[in-house]
């Protein structure tokens, strides 16, 4: 259970009168992208108006609200924040008026350069009225000499660097774009006689819109009336995608860098058993993100399969929360194991990765006070050893517990029997490409000059 993590969702559509509906379809399936805020953009082609909030799609959102939003483009955002206060100021889609006219920018990803760039902003004369590194943008695209929208929008991307996949919405057209390394995800679809662009696309099944194509790193897609989607090379792609997409923030059921979700991560607990078996009488998962984790383990040790702990849904993931003591109480309030399934028994426990370490702690903890005879912890990840800077919310090295303690010292930590990570190796064999995707994470090896 990652529990240090961020995504973010971004959604777009162009060209279909019930945009803001769509948008809503894409954020609701996208959920555990983000559950801090939610926030729609949409244009009717004169002015651009904008509704979001905080919490969930679902508190956000209702009926009259999305009546409301007429147009046929829309952009969306569902926030993890990863930069920037815990503040409604600081939610998704951001708005501004300029010398152009009107736009709204939705951002997954983070600028490690973020801060260099705002203060030679400030030093300008700018104004901001949030921390995000999104609004940088917004000022960028503003101060920028460039004649044309489209231009200004390049213009303010090789001025920044890191992770992102980004929509911006301006009165008359869309705009999608990925950083050179194509670090986070972004797909187009086709709905109707429009589009649709996604950070996954589970967005698009749930909308009824059909996949076409990932956008490529280094490339923005230009969405305007009357026209074909326009293609522009802005960088020579340097594929370095996110593995923690594949290894926890995606939905199972999305495709992700060509891929299903849910056969690599069977694909890696079938080599985590491989390389780390032990004696055992049933392999449980950590729910939800770490079932087909499991399955792949259960399929490659014979061990059977068993949901012996049941999570509460209506509780909320335990990373999200910014406070240690939140997350030690929501753990116990979200999980509960089946005490006569486990009771006397030995457990493979098997979770997608361990961050801090906290929710694991308590999870062994659960596992033995409901009569567990062994728990044996199996990670479907390397450990974590460094931050990470390019969207996920580990900035010290202080929070790794991998990074202070040895395994065997984690295991005692934790007090499981035995603990065993995924290696380096087989990770990359769970994956195709593997020279493509950044392990910053897990070797220390950073795309960017830090």
């Amino acid at each position: 259970m990652f529990d240090g993590g961020e995504k973010c969702a971004v959604v777009g559509v162009f060209g279909v009168k019930s945009s803001a509906k769509l948008a809503y379809l894409g954020l609701y399936a996208m959920q555990h992208r983000g559950q801090e805020a939610s926030g729609i953009s949409v244009s009717n082609g004169e002015k651009i108006s904008t509704i979001k909030g905080r919490g969930l799609v679902s508190m956000v959102y209702d009926d009259a609200m999305l009546e409301k939003l007429q147009g046929e483009s829309a952009i969306g955002h569902n926030r993890y924040s990863t930069a920037g206060n815990d503040s409604i100021l600081d939610a998704q889609p951001i708005f501004a008026r300029y010398a152009l006219g009107e736009l709204a920018i939705a951002h997954n990803g983070n600028f490690p350069n973020a801060q260099a760039v705002r203060q030679r902003l400030i030093d300008k004369g700018a104004i901001f009225s949030s921390s995000m590194d999104t609004e940088n943008l917004i000022h960028l695209i503003a101060q920028s000499h460039q004649v044309k929208l489209r231009q200004r929008i390049l213009d303010a991307l090789n001025q920044v660097d890191g992770a992102y996949s980004l929509v911006f919405l301006s009165r008359s057209k869309l705009f999608a774009a990925r950083d050179p390394r194509g670090f986070r995800p972004l797909s187009i679809a086709k709905i109707g006689d429009g589009y649709m662009v996604a950070s996954e696309t589970c967005a698009f099944d749930l909308a009824g819109a059909t996949f076409v194509r990932d956008i490529e790193p280094g490339e923005m897609v230009v969405f305007e009336n009357g026209k074909e989607p326009e293609s522009i090379r802005f960088a020579a792609s340097e594929p370095k995608r996110c593995i923690f997409e594949h290894i926890y923030f995606a939905r199972p059921d999305s495709m992700l860098f060509g891929e299903s979700v849910y056969d690599v991560r069977k694909g890696l607990g079938r080599l985590l058993w491989q390389e780390k078996p032990v004696e055992a009488d049933m392999v449980i998962p950590v729910p939800d993100s770490s079932i087909p984790h499991a399955i792949g383990v259960s399929q490659a040790s014979g061990l059977p399969f068993e949901l012996g702990i049941i999570r509460n849904h209506y509780v909320g993931r335990t990373f999200i929360e910014p406070l240690q003591k939140i997350r030690d109480l929501k753990v116990k309030k979200k999980l509960s194991p089946i005490r006569s399934l486990i009771s006397g028994k030995r457990v493979v426990i098997v979770d997608d990765s361990i961050v801090r370490g906290t929710t694991s702690r308590k999870i062994v903890s659960l596992l033995k006070e409901y009569g567990a005879k062994e728990v044996h912890m199996r990670i479907a990840s390397p450990a974590v050893l460094f931050p990470c800077f390019y969207g996920i919310d580990t900035p010290n090295k202080e929070e790794l517990i991998a990074n202070n303690l040895t395994v065997s010292e984690i295991a005692d930590y934790l007090k499981a029997d035995s603990l065993a990570f995924l290696s380096i190796d087989a990770l990359k064999k769970a994956v195709h490409s593997h020279e493509d995707f950044c392990l910053s994470c897990f070797d220390g090896n950073y795309f960017h000059n830090l």
